[in-house]
């Protein structure tokens, strides 16, 4: 069967859900300077985000889908277990936002998918070819410069590459539609969210619902969360993974530069880790590139016969 062949509404859903996803720490760190905590714009996305996350699984119809879901408790353990993981990836990520940590946070999102060539590997036996190799062995070093550049190892870069990468594996086996199983998560999430904001408000503590421009903030955590996921999952079945794999490092890039115009420190150290992260991210996206133009050549090649 021949790849996805990338439309240009598919491309621009692809860019769209990663510009979100890079414009993010932007939110995070405007809600910060209103003075919400990030437990409380981590209460505030669980909260906002099941509305919008809803809403979506009625336009499209699987009401009955989130109801046989809920009543198969093997399924619904493992959407427990994606939640746990997405959540412990969230709150780092909203506190790396909001507090000057946003380029080591980028730095986990670069790693990102060299670590699931690994966890391919350990998991699901995938191969990797040799360019595969070299990029694993490019980040590596990048992660140890950056270790060296912070005197400790990047907890946060690490913390959120494992986090969601296991997030992504989990996913991968659950037999559920992406809209589905995000609302779910988001009904998991919901109960403890829902009782850190009243607590947060009956203390004279929550921000979100103290002023009209607070509660804008805080509501915009919603479709900032669900919209990019929604994109990127109608991009994914229409797109090759290659073309997908280029756009990726969108995110993180924008994440980077945000980080620098916010004034975070930026020594030659880093400049060098980062330097090998970006040479291990560019081998990833050019081999796969080359994969998929070789499975190109090779299917019509065969077509004729």
């Amino acid at each position: 069967m021949a790849p996805p062949t990338p439309t240009r509404a598919a491309f621009l859903s692809a860019v769209g859900c990663y510009v979100i996803w890079g414009f993010m720490p932007l939110l995070f760190m405007g809600q910060a300077a209103l003075g919400f905590s990030a437990p409380e714009i981590l209460s505030h996305r669980a909260l906002w985000s099941v509305l919008f996350a809803g809403a979506l699984v009625l336009l499209a119809g699987q009401s009955k889908q989130v109801r046989a879901v809920l009543g198969q408790p093997k399924t619904l353990a493992w959407l427990t277990l994606a939640t746990v993981l997405i959540a412990i990836n969230w709150g780092i990520y909203v506190w790396a936002s909001t507090h000057h940590a946003t380029l080591e946070a980028s730095l986990g999102y670069y790693i990102n998918p060299l670590l699931n060539m690994v966890v391919g590997l350990w998991l699901f036996r995938e191969k990797i070819d040799k360019w595969g190799w070299v990029a694993i062995g490019l980040a590596a070093v990048g992660v140890l410069f950056q270790a060296l550049a912070l005197g400790r190892p990047p907890w946060i870069s690490i913390a959120l590459a494992l986090s969601f990468g296991a997030y992504g594996v989990i996913k991968k086996r659950i037999p559920v539609d992406a809209q589905t199983g995000l609302f779910i998560e988001c009904l998991l999430l919901l109960p403890f969210g829902l009782m850190f904001v009243i607590w947060l408000q009956t203390q004279g503590l929550g921000h979100g619902f103290a002023t009209w421009e607070g509660f804008g903030w805080a509501l915009l955590n919603g479709p900032v969360t669900v919209l990019p996921l929604v994109l990127f999952a109608w991009a994914a079945r229409r797109m090759p993974l290659s073309t997908m794999g280029f756009i990726q490092f969108l995110a993180p890039t924008m994440q980077f530069g945000i980080g620098l115009a916010t004034g975070e420190l930026f020594t030659p150290l880093r400049a060098v880790s980062f330097a090998f992260i970006w040479l291990g991210a560019g081998v990833f996206a050019a081999a796969a590139l080359l994969r998929a133009r070789a499975a190109r050549r090779a299917m019509a090649v065969a077509e004729p016969i």
